[in-house]
């Protein structure tokens, strides 16, 4: 494997660790309506077979006013399949259906409960910068195995070492300026 193609491949592996990351602060709670706290959430409507469904795929997911969701089913048919799979969610909010339309009201965060979501925020960012680290050292042990086998000279040894060294510095630093962001909002009443 040559040089170029360990870097590649580290690269866009370090770069699917911030996407996760980036999924993962979209379902994160701030006191805001978002529709990325719902738009994943996984729903089965048994007219629709089995397989579980996202909420995206079956409603429209609007932000009338800062604090509330409405969600509009496509199928009025499936208004209370939607109704209990938000119930029956972790994201602890009770959705007010009309018959037509869901309403999601997003209560306010309490001081504690704001310093609670930004510590998991940093459990979650330091799990990224774990796997982008593992990808480094990975891509490391390719490199010395080439140089070992005479694949590669010790100079494009070296340029690899440096190489993924300063990845990892631009993916951490990537993923320290989104939890920076996320604290912010997070911390904003």
């Amino acid at each position: 494997m040559s040089l170029d193609e360990i870097e590649f491949e580290a690269e866009e592996r370090m770069e699917k660790a911030v996407e996760f990351l980036k999924g993962e602060f979209r379902g994160v709670r701030t006191g805001r309506a978002s529709p990325g706290l719902v738009e994943h959430l996984k729903i089965v409507v048994p007219s629709y077979g089995d397989a579980p469904m996202e909420l995206r795929a079956l409603a429209t997911i609007s932000v009338p006013e800062p604090t509330t969701l409405m969600i509009k089913p496509f199928d009025p048919g499936t208004l209370k399949d939607i109704e209990r799979a938000l119930q029956t969610s972790d994201i602890g909010i009770n959705p007010r259906s009309d018959g037509k339309v869901i309403r999601l009201p997003v209560p306010p965060l309490s001081g504690e409960r704001r310093q609670q979501i930004v510590g998991q925020l940093k459990k979650i960012s330091e799990q990224q910068k774990i796997a982008v680290r593992n990808v480094r050292r990975e891509a490391v042990q390719k490199i010395d195995a080439g140089k070992k086998a005479g694949d590669l000279p010790e100079d494009d040894a070296k340029k690899g070492h440096t190489r993924m060294d300063d990845l990892t510095k631009k993916y951490e630093k990537d993923i320290d300026t989104m939890l920076a962001a996320k604290t912010k909002e997070v911390e904003q009443v």
